[in-house]
Parts: structure tokens; C-alpha cells; sequence
């Protein structure tokens, strides 16, 4: 297999450094080119295309943003985005997601080089998703070396329950796993609903501090209700629960209320939030009332849940590859057999909603 080219791109010596020596760690990648400034990373692509560039967004001549909007207008490359954590950095790293970047890293602003290595696994797992990813021409309109830690499952946070859920009941949950290029996709996927279609729980993978602005901004544009999650918060008709970045987030049943759990643990298939967390404890306390759908993502992160959900008599659906960024996570759950329904993006809401009238 031929190796991941990656392009570095930031205004930081230090950090140019550093993700080269991480980044190069890796056997599946190699370093072609970096650059200081966006002018210089157009010089770069004209001697060799990469398949990946890792891009700051505050630099000097010409910020990231700007240069990730020309590039997906006229040339798209995957693109991650290494981006300084400060309330105006997390606003700007949501609006790279928009204008086309397939992932977002935080890069810490103090001990930068430390906390960048210890960041290794991730990084190189971004760099190798966003590889895999399926970016398309946009326009625009005015609005490591290091040792390999144990891939945990959901048993690290939740044991599988071997009993049935419970009676079914007049409430209906939604219960939604996405990963790379999610962030699109559920924006997509949220402003299909009604404002009264019933809750929904969502687990995005995404950074902590993120998550927040993130649900702000799907709430200004969709009929339902967007919030990030909070322990205790109720499931209700016409609201989106979204998991906090940094935590995970399960489902839990008090009589017929639905509420949610927010909880700190071990990283489970390599990510907290993880969707088979998620998606284990809505099969042992939801069962049958749940619709399941599983998006866009790299990896494996929500199929052996959502095979739980489907052995708890859930109605399960998956994205389709053609609409996909990264058709990983919705390809396991089909090799799986749990999938009742395989849709484009666009017409996921519209069924979801059927079904429901069907419960």
C-alpha cells in the first residue's frame, strides 16, 4: 500500500517540528512538504499533491480559513484542522468543519510540543481517516512510534445486560452515531425534523469545548431543539441531546422518562464519547422503542451496538457509501447483519419519521 502524503501547514517552527516527527513515526504515513503560510503550501502542491494537509488557522499572509475555503472551491484535499483551543479558535474550527475540513485537533497553547506527542495515537488516526475521506469541489455563499493502547469496548463503561428492555412505551427515541464528516451529516440529518419528532440522543466524535458551540449552531438552523448534553437531561419530543466532547454519554430509563448519563471513563474504541456506549445502554433501556441510525465515520465505533440494539428489536438504519465522507462505521454495521435499512443522507429524517408513525 502506497503511504499517506501529508502536507504540514502552520506558522509555528515548533509545531511543524513536532508533527513531522509524529507523524513520521507512523509507517503508513510520509511527509512531503511544509510549509510556514498558505502561499507557501500552494508552492508545495504544485511540486506534489498530497492526499492530506494538516492545517493552523491563524497564520500570517493569510489565515487558514481562507485558504481552506479557495482550496475546496477549486482543489479539494482532505484537510485536518490543528487548531488552538480559545473561545474564537473553537468558533473558527466549527466553521473549517463547514467550509469543508474533515477533522479538527485541538493544539494546546502552552507545552504545545509535549501535549501534541501525547496526542500521537489520535493524530495519526486523523490524518489516516481524512485519507479515506470522499471531499467534494464546494461553493460558497453568502452564511507513532508509540506503543498501541488496548482498543476497549463498551464493557469498560457498561456491562451487556443478558435481560430484555423493558415494555415498550408511547415514547420513541432516536438514537444517532457519527464520526468523520458527521458534522455535516447531522446538520443534514437534524433539519429534516419536525418540531415535535421525538428525542433524539446523539454521539459525535469531537473534541471537549467543541461540542457546545456545535449544538448552538444545529440549533439556530433546525426546527427541534439543540443543546449539548448535561447529566439528568430529560429526553423529550422535539429536542437533540448531544454527547459533550470529552465524555460519554448513556441512556437511562426512570418509569417512562427517559433521561440521560454523562460520565468520564477509559476511551472506548479509542474515543470518548463512543457510540456503542451510547448505543449498549439505549438497547438495555430503550429496546424496541428506539430507531438507531449510524452516519458517516472512520473505523468501528457503534457497529457491535447497534447489533445490540437490533437483538433488543431497535429498527436500525445506516447511512449509504455514495453519501458518506468515510464509509467505515456504517459499512461494520452492515457486515454485521444489523442493519434494517441503508439510505442516502438525505433521506434518512423523512424515513425515520415514517417508521415512527408505524411504533
Amino acid at each position: 500500500m502506497d503511504k499517506i502524503k501529508v502536507l504540514i501547514v502552520d506558522d509555528s517552527a515548533l509545531v511543524r517540528q513536532t508533527l513531522v516527527s509524529i507523524l513520521e513515526s507512523d509507517p503508513q504515513i510520509e511527509i512531503v512538504g511544509v510549509a510556514a503560510d498558505p502561499y507557501i503550501a500552494v508552492e508545495k502542491i504544485k511540486e506534489c499533491v498530497p492526499d492530506v494537509i494538516t492545517l493552523d488557522i491563524e497564520m500570517p499572509r493569510m489565515d487558514g480559513l481562507t485558504f481552506l475555503k479557495k482550496l475546496m472551491s477549486q482543489h479539494p484535499i482532505p484537510v485536518v484542522v490543528i487548531s488552538t483551543l480559545t473561545e474564537k479558535g473553537t468558533d473558527s474550527a466549527l466553521l473549517a468543519l463547514e467550509y469543508g475540513a474533515v477533522e479538527v485537533l485541538a493544539k494546546p497553547k502552552v507545552n504545545t510540543k509535549i501535549l501534541l506527542e501525547q496526542s500521537k495515537i489520535e493524530l495519526c488516526d486523523k490524518v489516516k481517516a481524512a485519507a479515506l475521506s470522499n471531499v467534494k469541489k464546494r461553493s460558497f455563499f453568502a452564511r507513532t512510534g508509540a506503543e498501541i493502547a488496548p482498543k476497549l469496548t463498551a464493557d469498560a463503561i457498561l456491562s451487556k445486560s443478558s435481560s430484555k428492555s423493558m415494555v415498550q412505551t408511547t415514547e420513541t427515541v432516536i438514537a444517532v452515531g457519527a464520526s468523520t464528516g458527521g458534522t455535516e451529516a447531522l446538520r443534514v440529518f437534524l433539519e429534516g425534523f419536525p418540531s415535535d419528532c421525538p428525542g433524539i440522543v446523539i454521539v459525535q466524535h469531537m473534541p471537549e469545548m467543541f461540542t457546545k458551540q456545535f449544538a448552538q449552531r444545529l440549533n439556530e438552523n433546525c426546527r427541534v431543539t439543540v443543546k449539548e448534553a448535561e447529566n439528568g437531561d430529560k429526553v423529550l419530543r422535539g429536542h437533540v441531546l448531544i454527547s459533550p466532547g470529552g465524555k460519554h454519554m448513556m441512556l437511562k430509563r426512570s418509569g417512562a422518562i427517559y433521561h440521560v448519563e454523562i460520565i468520564d471513563g477509559p476511551l472506548v474504541n479509542r474515543h470518548k464519547p463512543s457510540v456503542d456506549v451510547l448505543f449498549r445502554s439505549v438497547a438495555r433501556y430503550a429496546g424496541k422503542n428506539v430507531i438507531g441510525v449510524i452516519l458517516t465515520g472512520m473505523g468501528d465505533d457503534g457497529a457491535k451496538g447497534m447489533l445490540e440494539m437490533k437483538e433488543a428489536n431497535a429498527y436500525t438504519i445506516a447511512q449509504d457509501e455514495k453519501s458518506c465522507v468515510v464509509f467505515g462505521m456504517p459499512k461494520e454495521a452492515i457486515k454485521l447483519g444489523c442493519v434494517d435499512k441503508v439510505l442516502p443522507l438525505t433521506d434518512i429524517s423523512n424515513h425515520v419519521m415514517a417508521m415512527v408513525k408505524h411504533k
